[in-house]
């Protein structure tokens, strides 16, 4: 299993952090912290998403997107499986991305 991949932001929940058509670099890892931005998969939903860590939970991890119009989250799908964290966005503007 590779240990990095990149990724293309698809949905609007991580406005202002990330926005749709962002590229990121994603180190696949379930070493989190509260704060970390991260790709995850929720049970019975196809595809990942990324969101935000917020807490351990007993069954993952509870995650939030950043944007509060946008509720496609642990509010809705309960807990997440984390499958790497996000750590910078190289397209179309480089910047690093920080835990909150």
């Amino acid at each position: 299993m590779d240990s990095w991949f990149t990724a293309l932001v698809r949905e609007p929940s991580m406005v202002p952090t990330l926005r749709d058509g962002d590229a990121i670099l994603v180190r696949r890892t379930t070493r989190v912290r509260p704060g970390d931005v991260v790709i995850v998969e929720f049970a019975g939903q196809d595809g990942l998403m990324v969101k935000r860590a917020v807490r351990p939970v007993d069954d993952g991890w509870w995650v939030e997107g950043d944007n509060a119009f946008v509720q496609d989250d642990s509010r809705r799908y309960g807990p997440a499986t984390v499958v790497g964290r996000v750590l910078l966005r190289w397209w179309p503007r480089l910047s690093l991305i920080r835990r909150r």
